[in-house]
């Protein structure tokens, strides 16, 4: 039995590669694109492995019919979870087919030579194809974990620059997202949101609802869920705005208008020390925060804090649906067709298989943003008007209001450094709210979708338990990469804040990571030291080391072009303390008027063995680029 965690559920060939007779492979997965470009670098890896051209390979939609299950594209774990299975798979592949090849021809495997997608024995003509091989008969073979994959050195599409699938209609606005689907019989749909959370629907005026009806606009009211849907989108969009005006609600409970930093430290919560590992022990008793000062050290206290921050998409989440009465299918841009499969059979009754989910593309998103609330609004209103197809997009105003945003943070640190420029001791408390309020398979996932909450049938806002796993939510990052002496590691997950939260890109290592950068460069500034040096003499990981020193050069090199009134600042970390390594140096200044201008920004990673030199590219600058609009 297969152990890895996509195969162990997906475990044959055929699960990841489909050899159509017209000499095509089909590539599964169950991984999606949301503006990262995986399936560019998963069609790389498997005609790398099986010798053919990547034009050869079209990547199969995205289903809960046909693909592997892989849950979520989350954790930056697609190349350790799909990117591995499909290269087992490939290489398995070649490895059966170059078997049968030498059994077809009567020789020894070490004979046949593969090119695109051809075997043939050397100075001769005898050649047959992976096709006519299988004769049009999927490959039924178990994947083989210990099978040999091809020898790097041989690579002739890995390690290389790349454009990746799909960007030439992209960049030519030929490209269709979510947004821009056409379906038969689509009505065009908007919700009506209340004025916030905690309120009811009390009613709508009847005389707008029979002028409605005149018009040939369909209102959906179930409970205190209401929307609209017509044959133009602007009739649906100036509808919806009517019906707001007539729509009356009753407040049941107001927001808590507290500064949120005060709620982090006073609200309930269950505290948690993290142990070696970046592991939460619930049975471990939590040690008091040691305040006494060795002679000589220099110890500084430090609170570090994050807002909430919203995902921001440059596009509003969108989702479809048709109900025929029996069966839905759902079209969605989430991040996992799988989890919201059994979110939406679950909330609406409807049984599993009577539901199909279909990924399709919309703006690229890191995290839980409104997409899985999209889809479920579309369902809902899909399953009131059979046989109609739904489009639903959520307004501007939807999408800063409603999606679930990352979760505000503080961070307080206590650290003391000796007069060699030691740290003798570290603390790190964060104070959050969930970073999990994705629908979870068997953890009652309906609740996790919006417009539940206000349906006639209503579900219970969801109360998440602290996750446990390594590197999970608010602890993500919490440990240091650094050689500090038995860190005091402790996570607070706080209860009854006032906005809904969810996953956001690097979950709780955003506000982490830099509280534990900025406390660094605190105590390198105490002791007058070099930042770089200060880091350097903490690590003992030769890779972090290699890329902080990679970084210098690059800074000391153009030190002399930086404009006199400017700063720069530097930033290092591995994120999980078990995937990529990133340093990072930033030039900036600040003028009169208080206004930041990002000068250079200097950057060095170390990924591991990369697939696409391009995509890796675009990944980190985008992420730069995430991560300067959101501090």
């Amino acid at each position: 039995m297969n152990k890895h965690v996509s195969l162990s559920v997906n475990p044959k060939v055929s699960d990841w590669l489909e050899f159509r007779p017209s000499g095509r492979v089909i590539l599964h997965t169950g991984k999606v694109n949301i503006g990262q470009h995986i399936t560019s670098a998963l069609v790389l890896i498997a005609a790398e492995e099986l010798n053919i051209d990547p034009n050869q390979i079209a990547v199969a939609q995205t289903r809960t019919d046909s693909s592997p299950n892989e849950s979520y594209t989350v954790g930056s774990q697609s190349m350790q979870h799909s990117g591995y299975a499909i290269k087992k798979a490939a290489a398995t592949a070649r490895n059966e087919l170059t078997v049968r090849a030498a059994k077809f021809f009567s020789v020894s495997v070490e004979q046949i030579k593969i090119e695109d997608g051809n075997l043939f024995i050397e100075k001769t003509n005898q050649s047959i194809s992976y096709w006519e091989l299988l004769k049009n008969a999927p490959l039924e073979c178990y994947v083989d974990e210990t099978v040999d994959l091809k020898n790097r050195a041989l690579h002739q599409l890995q390690g290389k620059h790349h454009i990746a699938r799909g960007m030439w209609d992209i960049v030519t606005g030929k490209y269709e997202f979510i947004q821009d689907l056409k379906l038969p019989n689509m009505l065009h749909a908007r919700v009506i949101r209340p004025p916030q959370y905690h309120a009811k629907l009390v009613s709508v005026e009847k005389k707008l609802i029979d002028k409605l009806a005149d018009e040939n606009i369909y209102l959906v009211r179930d409970g205190s869920f209401l929307a609209v849907g017509a044959k133009s989108e602007f009739a649906a969009v100036k509808a919806a705005k009517r019906v707001a005006m007539a729509a009356t609600w009753q407040i049941e409970n107001s927001l808590d208008e507290s500064d949120i930093y005060e709620l982090l430290v006073k609200n309930k919560r269950d505290s948690l020390l993290v142990e070696k590992g970046c592991i939460p022990n619930k049975d471990l008793e939590i040690p008091p925060l040691d305040k006494t000062n060795v002679q000589g050290d220099i110890t500084l206290n430090a609170i570090y804090k994050k807002p909430y921050i919203m995902h921001g998409t440059i596009g509003p989440s969108s989702g479809a649906a048709v109900f025929d009465g029996q069966e839905l299918k759902v079209w969605t841009q989430n991040q996992g067709v799988y989890p919201l499969q059994a979110a939406v059979a679950e909330a609406l009754r409807l049984q599993l298989d009577d539901v199909l989910v279909q990924f399709i593309p919309g703006a690229g998103v890191y995290g839980h943003s409104g997409a899985d609330d999209a889809a479920f609004d579309a369902a809902l209103i899909a399953k009131h008007l059979t046989n109609f197809s739904i489009l639903l997009k959520w307004t501007r105003e939807d999408e800063h209001c409603w999606e679930p945003y990352g979760s505000a943070m503080q961070c307080n640190l206590q650290a003391s450094v000796n007069n060699n420029g030691e740290i003798t001791s570290w603390s790190h408390e964060t104070f959050s709210d969930t970073f999990l309020t994705r629908p979870v398979v068997g953890k009652n996932p309906g609740s996790r979708l919006l417009s539940t909450h206000y349906m006639k049938e209503s579900k219970p806002w969801p109360v998440t338990p602290p996750m446990l796993t390594v590197h999970g939510g608010i602890h993500r990052n919490i440990e240091p990469i650094y050689n500090f002496p038995s860190p005091r590691l402790v996570k607070h997950r706080v209860y009854d804040l006032p906005l809904r939260t969810s996953a956001l890109r690097a979950l709780g290592a955003f506000g982490n990571i830099f509280a534990i950068e900025s406390m660094m460069d605190e105590l390198a500034e105490a002791l007058k030291l070099d930042p770089f040096h200060f880091r350097l003499k903490h690590l003992n990981d030769e890779q972090g080391i290699q890329t902080l020193i990679r970084l210098k050069e690059l800074v000391d090199k153009d030190r002399v072009n930086f404009p006199q009134e400017a700063g720069l600042g530097i930033s290092f970390a591995r994120y999980k303390n078990s995937a990529g390594y990133c340093s990072l140096a930033v030039l900036l200044r600040v003028n009169d008027d208080a206004e930041v201008e990002l000068i250079k920004i200097f950057c060095v990673v170390d990924v591991g063995e990369v697939v696409d030199i391009s995509g890796v590219r675009s990944q980190v600058e985008g992420g730069i680029v995430q991560a300067a609009t959101g501090a």
